[in-house]
This record gives structure tokens, C-alpha cells and sequence, in this order.
């Protein structure tokens, strides 16, 4: 690019290509480079790229696990990518998906048999992910023997930063009451103890989480109900990248008493969603969305009723457009199949997707072509 057009320009000339452009242009000069590794920069690339559905599933033929990416566009869902993984996740062991930020994903689990004195421990690891970039980075959690497997875990990356941040949430209950909070900030690249504004009730949160803006979400409920075979006290638990602050979130009264086992926190266009499904008992999932950003102010969308050939949904996220996608249990002979679906609300119909999978395998999270983590050894 010639050296005559002023930087600013080739700056808005240069956001305008795709990630793997990018990767090129960082060997053009050192300007360049530090400008596409700037946070400044990445934030707002990432904001203009179209968005990813990344699915992840057991095949029940192969017996393997794979991990599918699908453009979420008018093309959906036959622009279709089959990721190669890096040895970082494939070592790793009960790995969960804990969440998907800005473009990365971050899994949990374990390495190792145990050796030695401790034959049967195993280390606590996370793993970051930007699968546009092919690149990863293994976190050690701070407890890094896997001693207590109650520890709950939130990840985000951080709007305002591109700093991407893992939390864990450790309670104890024994005597008195209290708990104790880790952040781990890549930029940082070690663990800090938050000593300010930690929840002074129990709680217990539960998977999965989202993030919108800066962020983390969960439900949760107050254990004691349970303990004191009081009614259930459902909530949203957040968590603020920026300032390190907890925050609750009520829920309306139709949602609040709930079994947890019931309720499911997703997203959908910036906005939370509140699922309501009994998987054992009315089989069906209400739709309830936040709006106006308002606590207490969810309202029902609309309701989910399984295909007349299954009793059985689980929902796993939105599409862009607003459709649910649904994993389907089938009945097989020799083991329980689901097929993944997507569910147009108007006028009530399932769209096949023709991809079966082993049933509670399935896990959808959506994520946009970033360079996060570009500037990061591995």
C-alpha cells in the first residue's frame, strides 16, 4: 500500500479484510503488525465479522468427538468447516466447553494420569481457543490438582481490553459461610485473588453461561431453599470484566421457584433467555427473553412442543435470525441417538439438519472470526 495514503486511511482500508488476510498483512512492516496486535484494533474488527455456529458432538458411527463450524447466514447450514484440534484440547481429559467470548472458546479439564505420590491426581487445566486463527494457550487453575471438582468457572473476553479473563468461584459452607474468587487475565498471565464485593449469600451456580458486552452471566439458586425444603430461589449471577464486581439479577415470580433443573440461560441479539424445559415431565421449553435490559422484566416468547415421533428436546442456543437450535432424541436400537434441529417458532416447524449424534453430546456456541490471542505464545 503506498506510502502515501496517511495511515488513518490505510488503518479503515485494512479492517475491512477477513482474519486470515490479516495474518498476511502482519509480515508487510512493523507498523502494520502493531497496529492488527493493538486491542484497539482487534475490537473493532471482530464487531464487523459475520457470526459462526461452532457444534460440537459425539458421532455415533465413528465414536469419535468432532467439532463442526457453520456460517450463520442464508447458506445455513451447508457452509460447513470440520476442525483439525490442537494437541492442547485432544490431551484434554472431561473436557467441557465453559463458554465462547469475542471469537475464542475456553474448555476445562484435565491432564495427565497422576504420578508418584499423587497417583491419582490429575491437573486442572483450561484451555483457550480462537479456532479462526488455529492457535491455543493452556491456563493451569490455581488449585491444579484436581481436588475439588466444585469449583465453578466463568470465562468472558473483555470488550473494552480484547483481554480475554477466566473466573473461579470456590464456596465453603462447613462453619460460616463465605467464598473466595480467582481472576486470570491473559495480558496479566497469572491468577489474582478478588477480595471485594464477593457474594455474602450462598449460592450455586450452574452451566452453561453467557456473555454479553462485558459481562458473565449464569443461573443460580440458593441452596439453603433447597436444604430448608423451602421454595426454590432462582437468579442471574453476573460478573463485571471491567471492575471485578458480582452482581444478582431477580427473575420474575413464574421463573424464581422453579426446579434449576428446568431453567437454561442463553442469548439471543444481545438480549438474555430464559428457558424453561422439564425434560422428564412436560418435555416442552418456554422461550422467555429479557427486555429493555430490564431485571424482573422477561416475557414469554413462545413455546417449544417436541415432534409427535420424540418426547424429548434440549435446547442449545439461537441462530442469529432468532431460531432455537434443538437437539431431538430418536429412538435406536442399540443406543440413544439425537438429531440436531432447528426450530422455526412461525409457523411451528423443525428443519432437519441431517447430523446425528450421540444423545447429550451436542453442544452449540456461537462465535465471530477475531484475532484474539494473535500476539500470544502458545
Amino acid at each position: 500500500m503506498s506510502d502515501e495514503i496517511p495511515f488513518h486511511i490505510q488503518e479503515q482500508i485494512i479492517k475491512s479484510f477477513p482474519v486470515m488476510s490479516l495474518l498476511q498483512f502482519r509480515t508487510v512492516s512493523k507498523a502494520w503488525k502493531s497496529l492488527i496486535d493493538s486491542s484497539e484494533f482487534i475490537a473493532a474488527h471482530s464487531v464487523t465479522q459475520p457470526q459462526h455456529l461452532l457444534l460440537r458432538y459425539e458421532d455415533p458411527v465413528e465414536t469419535v468427538e468432532k467439532y463442526v463450524s457453520f456460517l450463520d447466514d442464508d447458506t445455513f447450514p451447508h457452509q460447513r468447516f470440520v476442525h483439525t484440534l490442537p494437541e492442547s484440547i485432544k490431551l484434554l481429559k472431561q473436557s467441557t466447553i465453559v463458554g465462547s467470548s469475542l471469537g475464542l472458546l475456553c474448555l476445562h479439564g484435565y491432564y495427565g494420569e497422576g504420578k508418584g505420590f499423587l497417583p491419582n491426581f490429575e491437573m486442572e487445566m483450561a484451555v483457550l481457543w480462537n479456532p479462526s486463527i488455529r492457535k491455543s494457550i493452556t491456563v493451569p487453575m490455581p488449585n491444579t490438582l484436581y481436588l475439588d471438582p466444585k469449583n465453578d468457572i466463568g470465562f468472558g473476553v473483555s470488550p473494552v481490553t480484547s483481554d480475554p479473563t477466566i473466573v473461579e468461584i470456590t464456596q465453603f459452607h462447613k462453619t460460616s459461610y463465605h467464598c473466595e474468587a480467582k481472576v486470570y487475565t491473559v495480558s496479566s498471565g497469572k491468577w489474582r485473588n478478588l477480595c471485594g464485593n464477593l457474594p455474602s449469600k450462598p449460592f450455586r451456580i450452574f452451566s452453561p453461561q453467557v456473555v454479553v458486552d462485558r459481562f458473565i452471566y449464569w443461573c443460580a439458586f440458593d441452596p439453603m431453599t433447597r436444604d430448608n425444603m423451602l421454595p426454590y430461589h432462582n437468579v442471574i449471577m453476573s460478573f463485571d470484566m471491567t471492575n471485578d464486581n458480582f452482581g444478582v439479577i431477580d427473575l420474575p415470580d413464574s421463573l424464581r421457584c422453579l426446579s434449576p433443573t428446568q431453567l437454561c440461560i442463553s442469548m439471543l441479539r444481545e438480549s438474555l433467555v430464559m428457558l424453561d424445559y422439564d425434560r422428564f415431565l412436560k418435555h416442552s421449553c418456554d422461550v422467555w427473553m429479557m427486555e429493555n435490559g430490564v431485571e424482573k422484566s422477561f416475557k414469554k416468547k413462545f413455546t417449544i412442543e417436541p415432534p409427535y415421533w420424540s418426547r424429548k428436546i434440549t435446547p442449545l442456543g439461537f441462530r442469529k435470525s432468532g431460531q432455537p437450535i434443538m437437539e431431538v432424541e430418536n429412538d435406536h436400537e442399540f443406543f440413544q441417538q439425537s438429531e440436531l434441529v432447528v426450530y422455526e417458532p412461525y409457523p411451528k416447524r423443525f428443519d432437519y439438519l441431517e447430523i446425528y449424534g450421540i444423545t447429550e453430546t451436542f453442544s452449540v456456541h456461537s462465535y465471530m472470526e477475531t484475532l484474539v490471542l494473535i500476539a500470544q505464545s502458545a
